[in-house]
């Protein structure tokens, strides 16, 4: 669900592109980009990202370029 009060607080939240390089757990899929954290009022259309398809746990965005890693559940 999208947080009304984004463009309220527009400084409080990161641009979809601000970080290029975002690590993820398990606990995050289905994965989306923008994530719940980004702005989406600057952002794009929510994409799904099927990280935990690739065999090196790394999928780049088609839209902002963000890199998505997955890291191991510890």
């Amino acid at each position: 669900m999208v947080n009304p009060d984004t463009a309220h607080h527009q400084d409080q939240y990161p641009t979809a592109n601000a970080q290029t390089e975002i690590t993820v757990t398990r606990k995050d899929l289905p994965l989306h980009c923008p994530t719940p954290t980004m702005a989406l009022w600057s952002s794009h259309p929510r994409v799904f990202l099927p990280i935990d398809e690739t065999p090196d746990g790394r999928y780049l965005c088609p839209y902002c370029g963000t890199q998505f890693i997955l890291k191991d559940d510890d």
